[in-house]
């Protein structure tokens, strides 16, 4: 007659395993690939982390890569979820402690911008911005929905000739004052004086110059709508044309004689792109000062990056947010400011 036998665990369990949380970590602990595996998603993990602490080197000359990556560098901070399923589907250590370079990086580069800045209460002046798109096909409603945000002051941009009086007539009973230049304009509560284009190289008017007569005292106000930029397989980020005319337009917020100055419009860039330095070196961004999040602000749809941009020179910045949707591709914004 057969017997059988079975094999007993210390605890009597017949032929059982551990299992769970302690068997897993076993698993590690006793994996003496965890060092040699994913040894490429560490130096991955190394490459997104000095892309981000030295994307100011990173040449312009080839397609203007450097600018392109400055516009969209936060998003450099998705690598960070990647790298960390990689590693752990790899049981990779290496991959692991790698991956906290990047995040380390990143949260040092963008981490205050997770915070809430914004005040609830103070500031002397309210001022909007908005591109409001030259296809768009509801004018009105745009310049409605954007006046409802309580703007003392509120520039426009991308007016086309035919639809500049469709957004005068909407504006009118909010705005007693305005002055349009050129493709962009400005409404204010507030009287408005020696309204003026200022070039930045176009050979048409996208830039304009007003001064405010706030409560607080007088504003500086700037309007701009610098060139648009285009990805392009063959050429990459062609910027040129925008980069020069933000040097001229930093020339004229240079040569400004009033103390309080503010910039209202749609940059074509961020903060971050070393291409604007001429503008963003000698002024403030009301987000980054005073605002919740990235406040990003193009495209509508999906916004990816704040090009739309408020800044100021000799005023404090109160808060800064991002208003609804309107019928135009980008996202109408504002800011509060003490003078």
């Amino acid at each position: 007659m057969a017997q059988a036998y079975t094999a007993e665990t210390r605890n009597g369990t017949a032929g059982t395993r551990p299992s769970g949380p302690r068997f897993r970590s076993e698993r590690w602990r006793g994996d003496r690939g965890i060092w040699r595996r994913g040894i490429l998603l560490g130096l991955f993990a190394v490459l997104v982390a000095f892309l981000m602490i030295l994307h100011a080197h990173i040449p312009n000359r080839i397609g203007n890569l450097g600018s392109l990556t400055e516009t969209f560098l936060p998003w450099l901070g998705l690598a960070v979820p990647l790298i960390l399923v990689g590693a752990l589907v790899r049981r990779s250590a290496t991959a692991l402690i790698a991956l906290l370079l990047p995040l380390v990086v990143w949260f040092n580069l963008f981490g205050g911008l997770l915070t809430g800045k914004s005040s609830a209460s103070g500031g002397d002046l309210t001022v909007a911005t908005h591109n409001v798109n030259a296809q768009n096909p509801d004018p009105a409603d745009t310049a409605l929905d954007v006046a409802a945000s309580g703007a003392d002051v509120l520039a426009l941009q991308e007016l086309p000739g035919g639809q500049v009086a469709s957004y005068e007539k909407a504006l009118a009973k909010t705005y007693p004052y305005h002055a349009v230049e050129g493709t962009v304009g400005l409404w204010s509560k507030y009287p408005l004086s020696g309204a003026a284009p200022v070039d930045i190289r176009l050979g048409w008017t996208r830039a304009m110059r007003a001064t405010v007569a706030a409560p607080g005292g007088e504003v500086a106000v700037y309007v701009a709508h610098l060139p648009s930029v285009r990805v392009k397989m063959n050429a990459g980020f062609t910027a040129n044309q925008r980069d020069n005319s933000a040097d001229a337009l930093g020339e004229a917020i240079a040569r400004e004689g009033l103390d309080r100055v503010v910039l209202l419009g749609d940059l074509n860039g961020t903060m971050n792109d070393r291409s604007l330095n001429a503008v963003t070196s000698q002024m403030r961004s009301t987000q980054g000062a005073a605002g919740d999040g990235f406040g990003f602000s193009w495209p509508a749809t999906f916004p990816m990056a704040r090009i739309d941009q408020i800044m100021v020179r000799g005023v404090e910045p109160v808060s800064s947010w991002t208003l609804p949707r309107t019928a135009s591709d980008h996202l109408p914004i504002a800011a509060r400011v003490s003078l």
